[in-house]
């Protein structure tokens, strides 16, 4: 197997990861959700979750990869992001959702332009197939509007979350040297880093700005 083939089977298997470790985390958090409205938001979220990993499980084991052995070799870094951002209320459950939604699809997005061509395919078929997240954005707007003493709270919430998720993708990069060089064209410099993950900040931002929270 070639250097490239080989580091897209552990991209792959890392993606798998998240999605499985993601599905599961909106399976506990909607133990939140007060209304039949707002379980129904989460279960389709669940099931685009579900549908990801249906679609990259095929594609690792085409690749030559195990999909049990990928959840259990990149469980524990994905487990621990979801550990240590576990939300305490709705409204931040809520924020989770839309946040995390966004981070999932910039960092496919970013990891599309370093892929080949078939590999790219696959990238644009998850996202494109994403859940959608917006019912998050209007009812943490009517909580705010409701009662602006929520902003600063749920700011440095959205800003936790963003932070967490760039220090844990860090952590699952640095363990795959291979797919590191496939990402950065074999110069994974700190500045060439910064850059991918400034991306995935800037977008962070606007999102902030669609939650009322910026």
């Amino acid at each position: 197997m070639s250097n490239t083939s080989n580091a897209i089977v552990k991209l792959y298997e890392v993606l798998l990861a998240g999605e499985f470790a993601a599905c599961y985390r909106l399976i506990d958090e909607s133990a939140m959700a007060p209304t039949t409205s707002d379980r129904v938001a989460i279960a389709r979220m669940i099931a685009a979750e579900m549908g990801h990993f249906e679609e990259l499980s095929a594609e690792l084991v085409k690749a030559g990869g195990d999909p049990d052995d990928a959840v259990a070799r990149h469980a524990k870094v994905f487990d621990e992001y979801h550990r240590v951002t576990m939300p305490s209320s709705w409204l931040e459950a809520l924020v989770k959702v839309y946040i995390g939604d966004g981070l999932a699809a910039d960092f496919y997005a970013e990891l599309a332009h370093a892929m080949p061509a078939e590999t790219q395919t696959v990238m644009k078929a998850v996202m494109e197939s994403t859940g959608s997240s917006e019912f998050a954005v209007t009812q943490v707007r009517a909580a705010i509007a409701a009662d602006p003493a929520l902003r600063s709270p749920l700011t440095l919430w959205a800003r936790r979350l963003l932070g967490e998720a760039i220090t844990h993708m860090q952590w699952v990069l640095a363990e795959e040297d291979e797919m590191m060089d496939l990402l950065f064209a074999s110069d994974a410099t700190l500045a060439t880093a910064a850059t991918f993950f400034d991306a995935i900040a800037e977008r962070h931002g606007q999102r902030m700005a669609d939650l009322n929270l910026a």
